[in-house]
């Protein structure tokens, strides 16, 4: 495998270099060319259980106000949290 030497590292990506290094248990230069690789479409980054990713982003834009609300009020009764009943 080649060797790359970069240079120009800011602060803030220094950072966010050493913060994923750490949480994944990875060394700089693994957690670098987890980077590169996301930067460049080849690794997608993990995403939680609670985000829906970019699946439906062909959908921003095309939906009318009518569609719109339709769709929130078919949301409403899943965004309830259930009550507690008490004896």
């Amino acid at each position: 495998m080649k060797q790359l030497t970069i240079r120009g590292f800011d602060s803030a990506l220094q950072r966010h270099l050493h913060k994923l290094a750490q949480e994944e248990g990875l060394s700089l230069n693994k957690a670098a060319l987890l980077l590169l690789r996301r930067g460049a479409g080849l690794d997608s980054p993990k995403q939680s259980a609670n985000t829906v990713g970019d699946t439906l982003d062909h959908l921003i834009g095309t939906w009318s106000q009518e569609e719109e609300e339709a769709f929130l009020h078919t949301l409403a009764p899943l965004e309830q949290r259930p009550t507690v009943a008490q004896s």
